[in-house]
């Protein structure tokens, strides 16, 4: 932007041009000059307007946090809460399912470290252990119920990432195709949807109808249960994604909280004066904070 308030250095070519080419008469000149300045007015009006908007945009607005409750709690990792008010947590590889006076547990050694916890449907939980290829569904009591050894498929799977999806679906997508695939836990049945990556997914999330996810060149993109793929207007500077759903997506920044909502493409942040924390989860407007001591419930509205 410089150089369009620069009038001495961007001119300089036109007299360059006229004292070179006697031809250009004054009136020429005249109205070289006049549309130049003309144009730099413009320009300058238009710049100055795009460089707010943008400031805007990256600043955000400032989302207060109602602090609605807080209690000890003592865990390895947090995993969130369900729409019943369960709260689900991890401790010596267990997965344990708490509220009130209500506690329960799974546990399942042998198939190695907890991958990833799917609370999206609380009636039918779904696990996933990375280290042995295998996913483990729950009922809301933590009675397993089913379990898939994606290496004993008709078509062997390497899963890497994994989601509950529609009709007794999962997402699944195999490493060594880098196919993106349904899985139907009710009948077996493995479909591929989409075409196969062709970067590597540095973050993902899943619900019931999409598949999104954050490849190594910072593109988001998302592809529906019919295999319809699209790229997202997601224009985020983060460091470290938090957490994300089909409402929001919450990011750290030098230091700061951000909170994106996906239909508004608004950005505010989030005000938490505690910097140290483990994990959260985001709800029903209910942004759970994990610490190593305690989970603090705030009350906040995405943008």
């Amino acid at each position: 932007m410089g150089e369009l308030f620069n009038h001495n250095l961007s001119l300089r070519p036109i007299f360059i041009s006229i004292s070179v080419d006697f031809r250009v008469t004054s009136y020429k000149l005249q109205q070289r000059v006049m549309a130049y300045f003309q144009m730099n007015k413009t320009m300058r009006a238009i710049y100055i307007t795009l460089f707010l908007l943008v400031q805007l945009n990256l600043s955000g607005q400032t989302t207060q946090m109602e602090l609605v409750n807080k209690f000890g709690f003592s865990a390895d990792r947090f995993v969130g809460a369900d729409k019943f008010g369960f709260y689900y947590f991890i401790k010596n590889n267990v997965l344990f399912k708490t509220k009130n006076d209500v506690l329960l547990a799974y546990k399942n050694l042998p198939l190695g470290q907890i991958t990833k916890v799917d609370l999206q449907n609380p009636l039918k939980v779904t696990l996933f252990y990375e280290r042995f290829n295998t996913a483990i569904t729950l009922d809301n009591q933590l009675n397993e119920t089913l379990k898939i050894d994606f290496s004993q498929l008709k078509t062997p799977l390497v899963v890497s990432k994994i989601g509950m999806a529609s009709q007794n679906q999962l997402w699944v997508f195999d490493d060594i195709s880098r196919q993106l695939y349904l899985y139907n836990s009710t009948n077996g049945n493995l479909k591929a949807v989409g075409t196969p990556f062709s970067e590597n997914i540095k973050f993902y999330n899943t619900d019931f109808n999409y598949f999104e996810w954050l490849d190594d060149k910072n593109r988001w993109f998302q592809c529906s249960i019919f295999g319809n793929v699209e790229k997202l207007d997601y224009d985020l500077d983060f460091d470290t994604i938090l957490f994300t759903d089909n409402e929001c997506i919450i990011y750290k920044k030098d230091e700061k909280i951000f909170a994106f909502g996906k239909n508004t493409k608004k950005i505010s942040i989030l005000e938490y004066g505690n910097k140290t924390f483990e994990s959260l989860s985001y709800k029903n407007q209910i942004l759970s904070i994990f610490t190593k001591r305690e989970i603090s419930n705030f009350k906040i509205k995405i943008p």
